[in-house]
Formats: structure tokens, C-alpha cells, sequence
């Protein structure tokens, strides 16, 4: 093998690896995640809502077993599925979302377990508030879906916060309970 064959084939292998190694982009898919989760209400139950819609990207290199999540959420999409609580937590008691018509998730840091995501260690801005809000991934997989033709990853995300602490602190002096427990269903699409 000649000096200019062996340099040719030396790129190649080095494109190669590198195509290997590089991570992977996913967009949300916005008609299978909706951000749930659960709140008290005076102490005698626990109401839940969604928000119908969000988007955003994941980033996930594998190899490193490094990664990124960057969402949004529209604020004016909160559903409890009744309409008058929908009308008063979407007003300036509660989310103000003519004020603050985004939520926001911000990854720092994705941890992983063996070969998958385990927690994010990232940053909530909500309110018009960020703090930092730690995700727990429950489950996580990848397949390639049958309908897209394209690899689609899930999972099942969870995270507890107060409320108060971003400016939401409505009822919180007649006794409600200011903590938030998120429940998060995400599939992305890989781009």
C-alpha cells in the first residue's frame, strides 16, 4: 500500500470512529410528551395537570455517556381538565402566563447508569424564577419505531419541587401544601 493509500484509508477510519462516537440529536415529539403533575388542594386531595404542549431537543452521545435536554413548555397549555381551574391557575394568583408565558428546562448534566440516563441535573425557570430541579429518569429506551422509520427514545422522568420557592405560592398561608411532584412521559425522534 502506497503512502497516499494508506493516508486515504487513515481518514477514513478516523471519519469513521468519529461518526461512531457522535452524539445523537432527538427532537421532542410533541403529540407523546405532555409534563404532568400533581399539587394539593386544601389538604383533602390531590389535583393533577398537564401541559399540552412542549418541545425541545435531547442530545445523548452514548459513548461518553454525556448528554443535554433543552425544553419548553407552553405555560397557556396547563389542563386539570376543568375549565375553571384551568381560568384561575393560568391568572396572576397562580402561573401568570401573560406574564411569564414559558416554562423552561435547561440540562447542566446528564448522569448515567451503566448504559443509560439515570438523573439531570439541571435548572427550571418557572414564574420567571430558575432554580436548579434534579430529574429522575425511572425507565429509558430506544427502539426503532416501526411507524417513523427513524429511532424514537422514551422515558419516564420524575421530580418533587416547592412551588413557593418560584413564586407560586397561592393558598400556601390557608395550609396547602407548596410541594409539586412533576411526572414526565418524553418520546424524541432522532433527527
Amino acid at each position: 500500500m502506497n503512502m497516499k493509500h494508506l493516508i486515504a484509508a487513515f481518514i477514513a477510519a478516523s471519519a469513521a470512529t468519529a461518526a461512531v462516537a457522535a452524539p445523537d440529536t432527538y427532537a421532542i415529539d410533541p403529540g407523546h410528551t405532555y409534563p404532568s403533575f400533581e399539587a394539593d388542594h386544601m389538604g383533602t386531595s390531590t389535583w393533577r395537570g398537564k401541559f399540552n404542549k412542549s418541545s425541545g431537543t435531547v442530545v445523548i452521545d452514548r459513548a461518553a455517556k454525556t448528554g443535554s435536554l433543552d425544553i419548553a413548555i407552553d405555560a397557556d397549555s396547563l389542563d386539570f381538565g376543568h375549565d375553571k381551574l384551568n381560568t384561575h391557575a393560568k391568572g396572576a394568583d397562580m402561573f401568570d402566563v401573560a406574564k411569564f408565558p414559558a416554562i423552561t428546562y435547561k440540562s447542566k448534566s446528564i448522569n448515567f447508569k451503566g448504559d443509560v440516563p439515570a438523573t439531570v441535573n439541571g435548572e427550571l425557570t418557572l414564574h420567571g424564577i430558575t432554580k436548579p430541579v434534579v430529574l429522575t429518569i425511572n425507565k429509558f429506551k430506544c427502539i426503532m419505531s416501526p411507524m417513523l422509520k427513524r429511532e424514537v427514545c422514551g422515558a419516564d422522568a420524575s421530580a418533587t419541587f416547592n412551588r413557593a420557592d418560584f413564586g407560586i405560592d397561592y393558598a400556601v398561608k390557608m395550609g396547602f401544601n407548596p410541594e409539586v411532584k412533576l411526572a414526565i412521559q418524553v418520546e424524541a425522534i432522532k433527527q
